[in-house]
């Protein structure tokens, strides 16, 4: 009896260990040409530092597309407030419509 309140215990606290974790989302973040590079830089480093990537660093446009958690996304967003990021939801996105 005791080892099946262990393992119940273990259960529980492996089920909420795996709802804790932060949901990772794939964002295109630009922002406006005047935006000096070291708010880039410090969006970047926040990504990295809370454990998200920098899939892709446009050349063209200002700005980086990045798989992160839902915490750091907040963070991120903060940063470049002052500056108006725009902050989107990475998806394929196609000139056809289907159905038709």
């Amino acid at each position: 009896m005791r080892l099946f309140a262990f393992f119940l215990a273990a259960l529980s606290l492996l089920i909420a260990g795996v709802i804790a974790v932060d949901i990772q989302k794939s964002v295109i973040i630009t922002y406006p040409e005047s935006t000096p590079d070291s708010v880039l830089d410090a969006a970047k480093k926040a990504i990295e530092d809370g454990g998200g990537i920098i899939t892709h660093e446009y050349h063209l446009i200002k700005g980086f597309a990045a798989k992160l958690g839902e915490k750091v996304l907040d963070e991120v967003s903060a940063l470049g407030k002052t500056y108006n990021a725009v902050i989107e939801e990475d998806q394929i996105v196609s000139t056809f419509q289907s159905g038709n």
